[in-house]
């Protein structure tokens, strides 16, 4: 058995570089392939829950992390048709007292940095960007991967071929077995813009706002230190762009948000530029595994952003994964693979599960709307907080 061999990474997002990491640190080399040719994060914000934020301070990035992101101190939840505040959630130290790790919200950029850096310092990664894959061959006896890199053919041999190449993933498609992504009937605006003149408006100093509104809804947050301001709208659309990520005309988007609070529109008007991505989840009935390959991420679980934990789960995933491959790479590593993805599954299918019910809940209008925030305020700050507990909670079992 090729237990001497590297563990081979396709795709150097957060889902392959947290692996590569979590593997590094346990003993185990790892080779990592992408086909960018520079690792730039076109993204905006994300969400790191105590879930994900745990894992990262584990690995030691808590003061980078720390460093580029916020601690917000809570998320106020505003009616999209009013304006009034349905609920004032606390986030800030109660998450640390709640959980024992932060909750911070960072730039995509900023997470994919500081886990490049941390992935470069270790000896047993070795990063190969550039690469266009030509073959895959994976059997009992191990991977071979062949392709392009500067012009030059190379080839990758491996113990287990790990797919964390994203929701429209080359793995998925063409090793395991699974189908194309599909589009969920959601467009997703993103901008970010400098936050000077945003809290004159307003809007509290270091808190996340959420707006619920008739087939949208609007999330703000501080990145970058407090220098920027991530702005996201999702709304209800059909997707007629070639390609799944193109520049939007602001001029649309504001037309969508038209009917909101003067608030809302204001922010909506402050950016100059806007990307907007067709949200798509990964086929549901995907295999996690076939053999040596396994899926983590959104290649395996993309699933809409209404729960913030698209990235959480993948760093969950590389973090018990890690634990599997570093355990051995012995006859039994197909079995232990499908283990590691029949207990990921069963946490992931519900965490997705709860991200679509909040797609619907979020979008609600007239009197389901009302009887909606009705029942949050009547619910409380405290409970919702309950609610979220299975998924904040979660920690990797050790040994």
């Amino acid at each position: 058995m090729p237990d001497h061999l590297p563990v081979v990474v396709v795709g150097a997002g957060i889902a392959g570089l947290t692996l590569s990491l979590c593997l590094a640190r346990a003993g185990v080399r790892v080779i990592v392939i992408d086909k960018a040719q520079e690792l730039r994060e076109v993204g905006a914000g994300l969400q790191l829950s105590p879930n994900a934020s745990s894992i990262l301070f584990h690995l030691g990035l808590g003061s980078a992390l720390d460093a580029t992101g916020i601690r917000p101190e809570a998320v106020s939840i505003r009616d999209g048709a009013s304006g009034r505040l349905i609920v004032r959630m606390p986030l800030g130290e109660a998450m640390v007292e709640r959980y024992g790790a932060p909750y911070i919200v960072i730039h995509r950029a900023d997470l994919q940095g500081t886990l490049l850096a941390a992935v470069e310092q270790e000896p047993r990664v070795t990063l190969h960007l550039g690469v266009q894959i030509s073959s895959i061959d994976v059997d009992a006896a191990g991977v071979v991967i062949e392709g392009m890199e500067a012009d030059q053919p190379v080839r990758f041999e491996g113990s287990v071929l790990v797919g964390a190449d994203g929701v429209r993933s080359t793995v998925r498609e063409t090793v395991v077995g699974g189908g194309p992504a599909r589009y969920t009937g959601r467009t997703a605006w993103r901008a970010t813009f400098k936050a000077e003149g945003f809290f004159a408006q307003s809007f509290r100093h270091n808190e996340t706002g959420l707006w619920l509104g008739r087939h949208a809804h609007l999330v703000h947050y501080a990145i970058d230190a407090g220098r920027e301001i991530n702005l996201v709208a999702a709304i209800d659309d059909a997707w007629n762009e070639d390609g799944w990520d193109v520049s939007g005309d602001p001029a649309q988007i504001q037309a969508a948000f038209e009917g909101w609070p003067e608030p809302a529109r204001k922010l909506i008007a402050m950016p100059d530029s806007w990307r907007k991505w067709a949200l798509c989840e990964a086929p549901r009935d995907t295999p996690w595994t076939k053999g040596r390959t396994v899926l983590i991420g959104d290649a395996v679980h993309g699933m809409p952003p209404f729960v913030a934990q698209g990235a959480a789960m993948a760093i969950e995933d590389a973090r018990v994964l890690a634990g599997v491959l570093a355990s051995g790479l012995g006859d039994d590593v197909e079995d232990r693979l499908g283990v590691f993805a029949e207990g990921r599954k069963a946490r992931t299918d519900k965490v997705a599960a709860a991200a679509r019910r909040n797609g619907v809940i979020y979008h609600l209008g007239g009197v389901p709307a009302k009887a909606r925030n009705l029942g949050m305020r009547l619910i409380g700050a405290e409970r919702l907080a309950d609610n979220m507990d299975w998924i904040y909670g979660w920690r990797p079992l050790e040994g």
